[in-house]
Formats: C-alpha cells, sequence, structure tokens
C-alpha cells in the first residue's frame, strides 16, 4: 500500500467538490485532509489509477495534482488524523460504530540542534 498526496484546484467548487472528496475517500483504505483540497490517501491503486479516476470528475479547467510521497512526510503546523472507511457490513454486524476509524499519524520529533528559533518578523 502506498500513500499518496492528492491536491486539485477546482474552477467552480459548487459543482463537484463534494463527488471529488467522495471519489477519493472511496478509493483507499485510509484519508486524511490537512487542508481544503488537499488529501493523503494510503491505496492499493497506481498515481496513474487514481488520477484517472478523480479527472472524470473534473472540468477543463480544473487541476489535479496526484504524486507518491514517504509514509513519514514532513507537516509543519499541521494536526493530521487518519480516518478509515467505514465498512458497512461491520458496523450493522455488531450493531455500533467502533472506535478504530481514527488512526494516529506519528508526530514529526523536533530537529536535535543546538541554534535557537528564529523571532518573527515585525511589520514597521
Amino acid at each position: 500500500m502506498r500513500t499518496y498526496l492528492i491536491s486539485y484546484d477546482l474552477a467552480n467548487p459548487a459543482l463537484n467538490k463534494h463527488a471529488v472528496a467522495q471519489s477519493i475517500m472511496a478509493a483507499g483504505e485510509r484519508w486524511a485532509r490537512p487542508l481544503e483540497q488537499t488529501w493523503y490517501l494510503s491505496a492499493d491503486l497506481s498515481e496513474r489509477d487514481l488520477a484517472e479516476r478523480i479527472s472524470g470528475l473534473l472540468d477543463t479547467d480544473d487541476g489535479l495534482l496526484v504524486q507518491s510521497v514517504d509514509d513519514q512526510a514532513v507537516l509543519t503546523n499541521t494536526s493530521l488524523r487518519w480516518f478509515r472507511q467505514r465498512r458497512a457490513a461491520e458496523a450493522t454486524a455488531a450493531g455500533k460504530i467502533t472506535g478504530d476509524n481514527v488512526v494516529a499519524f506519528p508526530a514529526p520529533q523536533p530537529a536535535d540542534n543546538d541554534e535557537p528559533e528564529l523571532p518573527l518578523a515585525r511589520a514597521s
């Protein structure tokens, strides 16, 4: 299973924003959406398969990026929670939804350097 970064730009988001999101969530085993139109997806599909699946929902003025990434990608100022696809059969058989829908993503470790952090710049 590979981890992919998927990002898209919709010229008219009102038309197909939810269809694109549903297609991405259904394409893999687990997913996360750290930004409005940026996703991480763990899937057995190739980049080409994912691009073909999503591009069918896009207009000619829309943009799409599908890129394989390292599982330990560093995210600055972003908290990331992985979600798994809910399996209808499991939920109905158990009569409830279990807590295994959220998978923890390891936080990056602080850099081990002796240099102090630079102060923020102030506007004059």
